[in-house]
């Protein structure tokens, strides 16, 4: 988790019915269940886990013939994690997801009696229990993916730009290690300190580009100051949503991955799903997402059938599952096109109809001469 502030909003009828399943069971009585462990009590996370508790019971609501689900809430995972584990099983859980911090999922994770198939919505290691798995929206791995796909284009020199703050640091590391490991070269390594003229110089050789280690709010005031010639590639990080043409106009060209969640919100796959309404910020609707997965994926833990239902189409993106039972998410590619977040489908669309309309209207100011004659431009 970051220090991001993450803000919540009411779900639509539809998302608010499904979440009934909640209440089915008797508070005291054991029965089946699937419990979601969250620090829904804690003043710095409770925003962040009310998306995800939302998102995880939207996708409960959407089916059939499924365990009802149970919240259980703390303030510190760190501390509580275990007690609300170990009330959780007595309870009658078949099945958990949660801890949501790196704090919670560390303690989880060194605790030797996990018994029931459990997804920590978090990355971390255990040695102790082969029923706990991971996963997580962490930035760090869509570094490593940008830095795979800048080298699939045929790039081989990176410029990493970073603004100084842990996250963006992080991000930068991520990038470098994987850039390295992929035969690429880092030329430059650029602190941004609200100093234009560090950027002047970037090189802007063949095979070159930048990556940019930063949020929305840096990234458009860090992008008007790299040579245009440069491709710029970044994280979801640098994508804020497009409800801001007019402040994503800075960041035109720029590439970016993100979840199909927030870039795809007609496709069929995504759209089952109901959202919240009015819509939220793209942070909240990142983690709300991460609840539909969240419980998607432990619906295949407690079926134990990886091999039948993983990769899985997930709304975070395509979900694989690697020797360290980490549940890894490969998000989509995308651009900023004219102000807009799109996928290079959506814009090679955008393109052909901007082509179309410019034809049509080229066509509409000629006049027709007569026969044997030459068109002449309409007076």
């Amino acid at each position: 988790m970051t220090g991001t502030a993450y803000a919540t909003d009411a779900l639509t009828a539809s998302a608010v019915k499904g979440s009934a399943k909640q209440s089915a069971l008797p508070p005291d009585k054991p029965a089946p269940h699937i419990a979601l462990l969250l620090p829904l009590k804690s003043t710095v996370f409770g925003r962040a886990a009310e998306a995800v508790r939302q998102g995880f019971l939207a996708a409960a609501g959407n089916q059939q013939k499924v365990l009802p689900v149970k919240v259980y809430e703390c303030a510190d995972e760190g501390t509580d994690i275990i007690a609300l584990y170990q009330q959780a099983i007595a309870g009658g859980a078949r099945a958990v997801a949660g801890p949501l911090t790196r704090n919670g999922v560390i303690a989880l994770a060194a605790y030797p009696a996990i018994t029931a198939p459990t997804l920590a919505l978090n990355f971390g290691e255990s040695k102790s229990s082969d029923k706990l798995y991971f996963f997580s929206l962490t930035a760090d791995m869509e570094a490593r993916q940008i830095a795979q796909m800048a080298a699939s284009a045929g790039l081989s020199k990176a410029n990493i730009v970073n603004n100084g703050t842990p996250l963006s640091k992080r991000l930068a590391q991520a990038f470098a290690e994987e850039w390295k490991m992929q035969g690429g070269q880092v030329v430059k390594e650029i602190l941004y300190r609200e100093d234009s003229n560090v950027l002047s110089d970037l090189p802007a050789t063949e095979g070159s580009m930048v990556f940019l280690a930063a949020d929305a709010e840096s990234a458009h005031l860090i992008r008007p100051f790299i040579n245009y010639s440069l491709p710029v590639y970044s994280t979801s990080q640098v994508f804020a949503g497009n409800t801001s043409p007019l402040i994503n106009f800075d960041l035109n060209d720029v590439r970016f991955i993100d979840m199909p969640w927030l870039l795809q919100p007609d496709h069929p796959a995504v759209m089952v799903y109901p959202r919240a309404n009015p819509p939220p910020d793209a942070d909240m609707e990142r983690l709300f997402a991460l609840g539909i997965d969240a419980f998607r994926l432990l619906q295949v833990m407690l079926d134990n059938n990886y091999r039948s239902a993983l990769p899985m189409d997930g709304v975070t993106g395509r979900i694989r599952l690697n020797s360290r039972r980490q549940f890894l998410r490969e998000a989509i590619p995308a651009q900023f096109w004219h102000g807009r977040g799109l996928t290079p489908e959506a814009v090679a669309t955008e393109e052909a109809a901007l082509a179309a309309a410019k034809a049509a209207a080229a066509a509409s100011s000629v006049v027709p001469a007569p026969s044997g004659s030459p068109s002449v431009p309409a007076q």
